[in-house]
């Protein structure tokens, strides 16, 4: 391990180059390009246009309400068909301004982004985090990892981690079987294509997660099903409970349609 002093200098070097790089190249906002202080900051008309998403909210997939219904009431998805997580909360709405940032940072290499969006998830996490969770990224197939040249659920993770102080397990679990994307299949495609998906890397990740809370991190909330079936994983390597956290989630009617 480096000693403190050594971190501290590679801390200050590594700031005086952004500093120069953003004197050189002013950061622009991700979903307006205008200027901005930060590359880790939206502009002020950006602010206006994402949706951050704020109790009430349905007790176990964390869907906004547009009343207060109580703390412990499921919206009707939950009661109808209960996802196989425990809980799960998202920082945004899912809707054209979520959707680029997504995009730029997840195919644009906007990676710097993670930083700002472990931010909004931490305070959207609530009691999710209380305690001494396990924060675990929803795996890639290696074929797409290699595709992609990284995986945007453990970036998240990551910033989260560091957010929050939790503990971080980036590769405990994996995607035995390479699927194809979700976003053209209906609710019922969806859970059929990733089930029996997710795995436990070997016997040291069965043991960790062993009796332990999980929070699966991913960027975006749809359905539930890959989130569903990677919890369903964790469970049968016999995780205590498993909740998911997420960038953004799907509200189908848009803004406060419960």
């Amino acid at each position: 391990m480096k000693p403190q002093i050594f971190r501290r200098i590679e801390d200050g070097i590594a700031g005086m180059a952004k500093a120069a790089l953003d004197l050189a190249m002013p950061p622009h906002c991700p979903l307006t390009r205008e200027e901005v202080g930060s590359a880790r900051a939206l502009g002020a008309a950006a602010w206006s246009a994402v949706h951050f998403i704020d109790d009430p909210a349905c007790r176990r997939c964390g869907v906004p309400f547009s009343a207060e219904y109580g703390a412990e009431v499921e919206c009707p998805s939950c009661i109808a068909a209960p996802p196989d997580f425990d809980r799960a909360r998202a920082a945004l709405v899912y809707d054209d301004a979520s959707h680029r940032l997504v995009v730029g940072f997840k195919h644009g290499d906007r990676t710097e982004l993670a930083e700002m969006f472990g931010g909004w998830m931490a305070r959207a996490a609530g009691e999710i985090l209380d305690g001494s969770p396990i924060l675990t990224p929803a795996p890639l197939h290696p074929r797409r990892l290699l595709a992609r040249r990284f995986n945007q659920s453990a970036l998240l993770a990551r910033a989260v981690a560091v957010q929050s102080g939790a503990r971080l397990s980036v590769d405990g679990l994996v995607r035995r079987r390479a699927t194809p994307p979700q976003k053209d299949f209906s609710a019922d495609a969806r859970r059929r294509n990733v089930a029996g998906a997710f795995a436990l890397r070997d016997d040291k990740a069965r043991a960790l997660f062993r009796g332990a809370h999980v929070v699966l991190i991913d960027d975006v909330l749809t359905t539930g099903a890959t989130l569903s079936a990677a919890a369903r994983a964790l469970k049968r390597a016999g995780a205590a409970r498993v909740d998911a956290l997420v960038l953004a989630r799907v509200v189908k009617g848009g803004i406060g349609a419960i």
